[in-house]
Formats: structure tokens, C-alpha cells, sequence
């Protein structure tokens, strides 16, 4: 009989945290303890993040191939049920971007993008997922308020107002917080620490909707023969060390692989077909 962990695990402890944070700032930490300034509202970033989604699918390709978008769709439809109510967010809206560019990204609001470049890297629906999974972690984990709280704080005087508002005149700043350069399509990094955790946390969540945690990684392991001794995909290039990043998640997997059994063992078998 395999132990049900699903009101201690990590993520929600991370949706407890997410809605206490609404309540008082210095209850903001992440689900790994880590201290987090977080001085926008999830009101606001929700519309921050909608905001910029839409800027996104007006100016980039978006992809017609109805065979690609029920794959991507499948998988992310099966990794956000996983996301525990306490967030608040319904739905999710999926959007394949027609580009060679191997990446992925979550906003707040509900939004995922991905690359159909990534399919290239993400051989299988696992490793997709755990693509997804780490990008939804961003959000889940408030990444984008704490990177843009921590701008507010360090000068660039971004006020809530504007925020709210989406104020041309910080465009850049607040789309460089939510992950997104000023230029369409570059992807900017997060920290390491906030990575590492989006790495720990999504295979969580991952595991919990029936995918392979095992295939995470293979999944780097590709990304690192992508790179071809050049600069890695952009999805690569700002997280931590090829090398650490896997015996992290290798580590993982005594924690992982236990939930991925009591999904499957529940019926979660996920069917996605490329």
C-alpha cells in the first residue's frame, strides 16, 4: 500500500504558503524555505502575466499543426490538474509557438507557452512534462513577483500602479521579470536558486500526474547533446550546471518515483501521443 503524501508534499505546503501570502507579506517562503519578498498582488501579476500573452501571441508565429497542439495539450492538461486548488487558477491556456527555439515558459494567470523547437529536445510525453512541470513551478512558486519585488526594490521604482496597468514606460522590466526579454521570444533567466527549486518542485508535480520521473533525466541529458559543445538552448543556458542539475534530480528520484507509483496505481495513466 503506497502512504497517501498528498497534504505534506512540497506543493502544498507551496499552495498553503500562496494563500497566506495574500494575507501577510512575511508569511512569504518558499516551499523550500528559502525567505521571499513578494509585494505585488497575485490580482496584479495574473494580469501582468495575461498582459504580456497576449503581446506574445500577436507578434510571434503561432503553430496550425492541430496534431502538434493536441500533444502539448495533452500533456499540460494532465501536469496543471495536478496544481492544488488553493492557487485559485481554473484553467490554463496552451500555446504552441512555431519556432526552432527549444524552450518553454509559464505566466501567471494560467498561461503556458511552448516552443515547438522543444519537441525536438522532449523526445517523449515525460519529458515534456517535466518541461511543464518546471515551468509551472515558476509560477506556482511566485518567481516572477519575488524577481519583480526584488527590481522595486534595487531602484527601478516600479510601482504597483503601474504594474497593474502594464505602464508602457516598464514594459521592459516587468516582461524581463515574468522571464520574457524586451525582444520577442528570449527567454531570461531565473536564479539559480529559484531554478533549482522549479527542477525539484515540477518533478513533483510531474510524478503526481503519471509521468516518468525517470525520464528527467534523459531529458537534460538531451539538452546538453542540443547544445553541441556550443551555447545551450536557452532553456539551458541560465540554469544550473548540466552535471548538477542531474545528479539533483537523480537524487530526486527516491522521492519522485513513489508518487509517479501511487498515480499510476489511482489511474492516472497519461496517453499523450506526439
Amino acid at each position: 500500500m503506497v502512504k497517501d503524501t498528498s497534504m505534506t508534499s512540497p506543493l502544498f505546503k507551496l499552495g498553503l504558503a500562496a494563500l497566506c501570502s495574500t494575507l501577510l507579506a512575511s508569511c512569504a517562503q518558499s516551499p523550500t524555505g528559502r525567505s521571499q519578498m513578494l509585494l505585488f498582488s497575485p490580482q496584479q501579476m495574473s494580469k501582468l502575466g495575461a498582459d504580456s500573452f497576449e503581446e506574445m501571441k500577436k507578434q510571434e508565429k503561432v503553430s496550425t499543426d492541430a496534431k502538434m497542439n493536441a500533444y502539448v495539450s495533452c500533456v499540460a492538461k494532465a501536469v496543471t490538474a495536478q496544481v492544488p486548488s488553493q492557487y485559485g487558477i481554473t484553467s490554463w491556456e496552451v500555446v504552441v509557438f512555431d519556432s526552432k527555439q527549444v524552450n518553454a515558459f509559464a505566466l501567471p494567470g494560467g498561461k503556458i507557452g511552448v516552443y515547438s523547437g522543444l519537441l525536438k529536445v522532449a523526445k517523449n510525453q515525460d519529458q515534456l512534462a517535466t518541461v511543464i512541470g518546471h515551468e509551472l513551478t515558476h509560477v506556482l512558486a511566485q518567481h516572477s513577483n519575488e524577481r519583480l519585488s526584488r527590481s522595486q526594490l534595487t531602484g527601478l521604482g516600479l510601482a504597483a500602479a503601474d504594474i497593474a496597468m502594464g505602464s508602457s514606460e516598464y514594459r521592459g522590466a516587468t516582461m524581463a521579470a515574468l522571464g520574457l526579454g524586451v525582444e520577442v521570444g528570449v527567454m531570461l533567466p531565473y536564479g539559480r536558486e529559484q531554478e533549482s527549486e522549479a527542477d525539484r518542485l515540477g518533478l513533483d508535480l510531474m510524478a503526481r500526474a503519471g509521468f516518468n520521473p525517470a525520464e528527467a533525466i534523459p531529458l537534460w541529458q538531451n539538452m546538453s547533446a542540443a547544445a553541441g559543445g556550443n551555447a545551450p538552448p536557452q532553456l539551458l543556458s541560465t540554469h544550473p550546471s548540466n552535471e548538477n542539475r542531474i545528479a539533483e534530480l537523480q537524487a530526486q528520484q527516491a522521492e519522485a518515483v513513489p508518487l509517479y507509483e501511487q498515480a499510476r496505481a489511482s489511474g492516472l495513466v497519461p496517453q499523450c501521443k506526439a
